[in-house]
C-alpha cells in the first residue's frame, strides 16, 4: 500500500463534556447541538433532567429524547445509538456515558457479577468477557454516521501542598468518570468547571480552543465547530463491490435456517456497516427479510393428479 499526502477530511464531531453533577454538562450539550444544526436525538441516563430544557424560551431547543434506564449495559446503549441513526438525526447526545461504566449493570458492575458467577471471584478473568462488550460501545461511537456528543460525570482531584510554610488543598484538575483512556477517542474533550459553568478544554485536535481563556458554552460553540468539521476535503465514499453484495445475498437467500440467516445477515451487516454504504445495509436487510419469511411460513407444495387418492 503506497502513502498518500495526509490531507483532512470533512467529519462528524466527537465531542465529550465533562463536570461534576450541577455544572451544566447538558445544557452545553444542547446549545453545541444546536449550533451544529439539524435534528437532535438524546439518550438519557438522568431520569428525564433534559427534557427540563424543552420548553425553555431562553434557548428554543428542539430535540427528541429517548430515557435509558437499567441496567446501563454496553449492548443497552447500543441498541439507542442503532435506533437515532435508523430516525434519520443528525446529532446524539448520550447524557451521561458514565452509566455505561458505573452505574446500575454498567460494566464495573458486570465484571463482579461474571467474576461470581463464573470465575469463583476472579474480576481479572471477567474482564476478559467485559472489555470487549465495552469495545464494542465504543466503535459504535465512532462509526456512527451522526455527529455525537457525549457527557461524563467528573471527580475534582485534591491534593495537599505546602506554600509559605503552610499546608493548603489545591485542586489538580477532574477526572471524567470512565474507563481510563476513553478521552484518546474523542475530537476534543471540554471540562466545565462547577462553580463558574466556564468550559475549558483537556483535549482539542480542533485547533479552535487554542490558547482561548475559559469561556461560556453557547450556540456559537457548535456552529464553530460545525464550520470547521465541513472546511475538510470530501472524503471517497466507498461502497462494496457488486460482487460482494451478490455473495453476501446469495448467502442469507440460501439459508437452510434461522441459525444459519442470522450468520449470514450479521455477517453482511458488519461488511455494510463498516463504511457506511447504507445503500447495501438496506439491500441486505431486505433479502434477510424475505429469507426470515419463507423460512417461517414454508410454501407447501402443491398436489399433483397422480398424488390425489382415488
Amino acid at each position: 500500500m503506497a502513502f498518500t499526502k495526509a490531507v483532512r477530511k470533512k467529519s462528524k464531531l466527537r465531542l465529550g463534556i465533562t463536570g461534576p453533577s450541577g455544572s451544566g454538562k447538558t445544557l452545553g450539550a444542547l446549545l453545541i447541538a444546536k449550533g451544529l444544526g439539524g435534528k437532535i436525538a438524546l439518550i438519557d441516563t438522568e431520569k428525564g433532567s433534559a427534557n427540563l430544557y424543552a420548553d425553555n424560551p431562553k434557548y428554543g431547543f428542539d430535540f427528541d429524547s429517548q430515557d435509558l434506564d437499567p441496567p446501563y449495559t454496553p449492548e443497552h446503549f447500543i441498541k439507542a445509538m442503532k435506533e437515532a441513526e435508523e430516525g434519520g438525526y443528525d446529532t446524539l447526545i448520550i447524557d451521561s456515558v458514565t452509566h455505561e461504566w458505573s452505574g446500575v449493570g454498567g460494566c464495573l458492575e458486570l465484571v463482579d457479577q461474571i467474576a461470581q458467577a463464573k470465575f469463583k471471584g476472579n474480576t481479572w478473568s471477567a474482564w476478559n468477557v467485559v472489555t470487549p462488550r465495552h469495545r464494542a460501545f465504543i466503535d459504535s461511537i465512532l462509526r456512527s454516521p451522526l455527529h455525537i456528543i457525549i457527557t461524563m460525570r467528573s471527580k475534582t482531584e485534591t491534593a495537599q501542598v505546602e506554600e509559605n510554610g503552610r499546608k493548603k488543598v489545591v485542586k489538580l484538575g477532574m477526572k471524567a468518570e470512565q474507563r481510563d483512556g476513553f478521552e484518546y477517542e474523542l475530537t476534543a474533550i471540554l471540562d466545565i468547571q462547577h462553580d463558574s459553568n466556564y468550559a475549558l478544554p483537556s483535549k482539542d485536535r480542533t485547533g479552535l480552543f487554542a490558547g482561548r481563556d475559559p469561556f461560556k458554552i453557547t450556540e456559537a460553540t457548535g456552529t464553530m465547530l460545525r464550520e470547521w468539521l465541513e472546511s475538510g476535503a470530501e472524503p471517497i465514499k466507498e461502497v462494496l463491490s457488486e460482487e460482494q453484495i451478490a455473495d453476501h445475498k446469495a448467502a442469507i437467500e440460501a439459508a437452510a435456517d434461522m441459525d444459519a440467516l442470522k450468520t449470514a445477515y450479521a455477517a453482511a451487516y458488519r461488511a455494510a456497516t463498516a463504511i457506511h454504504d447504507t445503500a447495501a445495509e438496506k439491500q441486505f436487510t431486505d433479502a434477510k427479510d424475505d429469507r426470515k419469511e419463507a423460512l417461517e411460513h414454508p410454501q407447501q407444495p402443491a398436489f399433483e393428479d397422480s398424488d390425489v387418492p382415488y
